[in-house]
């Protein structure tokens, strides 16, 4: 019995050692590009080597909505202050049970119009549209019957003017210079069907007309730690693979798309909680299996500032809902996995969302209770174990600090010596603590999946620190 159970633990420990290396060695080389290729665009800038100002791509951004009364009216204010020429704002009230929709029609002096819209994607169907041109740019909204986030990004395709469309969320704000850096790569590039942004946490940071009046920590301690998170996984894995057009996920809060692509894919999934993900991911296979060249990119310098779950009751619900959004998304478009006609896309894209996110929570579990069992049988070097867990931390936190502090330089940011010293504390208790918290919550998300694999929990909004 001892003997079976001691080899079973030696086969669990090498499996574990190999997956913790690969692990590492991925986002060791993801910094170490991500950090290299945010110092060379840097540089360019430095020396104004880059794209003229007055090339200008039309962009219809499209901001669902719901129960979206507090941020709303700031997120479409931040919208006019961007210096960018051709573009309109379409806000999309999916069926509010609060007042989004007279928030902002006080705020903007907003009337009603008759505007006949073409459904070329599917949405639930429109109850009223109030407009008003008053602004920089034309400002619509339209309030339609409930659907979800991706019904309402259907309508908003559905209303746009522009070939190319962003979706962004309604608790965001876009950077003053963030279009015009997401548009970079489709004039410095061919065939570009869609360009991922850089999000970052807005919590306790001064926003003045889309600028950074002061940049400082989050002054709780979930939200600050999300920073390092966030940093870390936008540094690494979307850099690298932007390098062979491998990036499986643009973020939901900010994302460019060819609008005609989209429209011929079938538009966003309304039977998906990761429909941000998704549409990535269809876009792949849509324009593979029909031969079609693309792009997808990353513009790691067109930023959009968004809040961050400020207590560990809400952070659990968004990262419930992420998980079961990121199976979702891949058990549809399963057949990309070994599938040689997609290249990298399959065999290092997918298999790392498949082994290191989705299947991630179960593996580190698995592990803990392997080592509490091993340890109830003496069956294990417990200094060894702990010397090694050390060395995985302080390994993830060097590359997490590092991460975070090219992204301050980089940024032209001015970071106080507390928060210096802060973000050096917590990186250790982030990528331990908080991260073994994350994939036990992950690995529960599939309770009682059938019946809230479409439901959105509520997370808690606060007034965007906005000027």
């Amino acid at each position: 019995m001892i003997d079976g159970i001691d080899l079973f633990l030696k086969i669990v420990g090498v499996f574990f050692i190999i997956y913790l290396i690969g692990y590492s060695t991925f986002l060791f080389l993801s910094v170490v590009v991500g950090s290299s290729e945010l110092y060379k665009i840097h540089r360019q800038k430095t020396l104004q080597n880059f794209l003229p100002n007055d090339y200008f791509i039309p962009i219809s951004i499209i901001v669902p909505a719901y129960n979206e009364e507090v941020t709303v009216v700031e997120t479409v204010k931040s919208l006019l202050g961007l210096e960018y020429k051709l573009y309109e704002i379409i806000v999309v009230d999916d069926g509010s049970k609060d007042n989004t929709t007279l928030e902002l029609i006080n705020a903007f002096s907003m009337y009603p119009v008759q505007k006949p819209i073409r459904m070329q994607v599917d949405c639930k169907p429109i109850e009223y549209v109030y407009e008003t041109n008053d602004y920089k740019v034309p400002i619509t909204v339209i309030r339609k019957e409930n659907g979800g986030k991706a019904d309402a990004l259907n309508m908003g395709i559905n209303a746009s003017s522009y070939p190319y469309f962003i979706c962004m969320d309604a608790d965001s704000v876009l950077q003053y210079d963030s279009l015009r850096n997401i548009v970079e790569p489709i004039l410095t590039r061919d065939n570009v069907v869609a360009v991922g942004g850089l999000i970052r946490i807005s919590n306790d940071v001064e926003l003045e007309r889309g600028r950074v009046k002061r940049y400082r920590l989050p002054k709780k301690l979930i939200p600050c730690m999300q920073v390092l998170e966030y940093d870390r996984s936008f540094l690494a894995s979307r850099i690298l693979f932007d390098k062979f057009n491998g990036s499986l996920i643009i973020s939901g809060a900010f994302g460019l798309f060819r609008k005609d692509v989209v429209i011929d894919s079938g538009g966003y999934d309304r039977e998906t909680m990761g429909e941000d993900m998704e549409l990535v991911v269809k876009l792949h296979e849509y324009c593979t299996v029909n031969n079609i060249d693309y792009n997808i990119c990353y513009a790691t310098d067109a930023i959009c500032w968004t809040q961050a779950p400020e207590t560990l009751k809400d952070l659990k619900k968004q990262r419930k809902r992420w998980h079961l959004g990121l199976f979702q998304s891949m058990y549809k478009h399963r057949q990309i996995l070994f599938n040689p006609k997609f290249g990298a896309v399959s065999f290092i894209s997918y298999m790392y969302f498949l082994v290191y996110e989705l299947l991630s929570p179960y593996i580190e579990i698995f592990g803990v209770l392997t080592m509490i069992l091993a340890a109830m049988f003496n069956l294990i070097n417990i200094p060894f174990m702990i010397m090694f867990f050390m060395i995985y931390a302080v390994f993830g936190s060097i590359l997490s600090l590092t991460a975070f502090f090219s992204r301050m330089y980089t940024s032209d940011l001015e970071l106080s010596v507390g928060d210096g010293l802060k973000a050096c504390l917590l990186c250790i208790f982030e990528i331990t603590i908080l991260r073994f918290i994350l994939a036990w919550v992950r690995g529960t998300a599939f309770r009682g999946y059938s019946d809230k694999k479409l439901h959105w929990e509520k997370v808690e909004r606060k007034k965007i620190n906005f000027k």
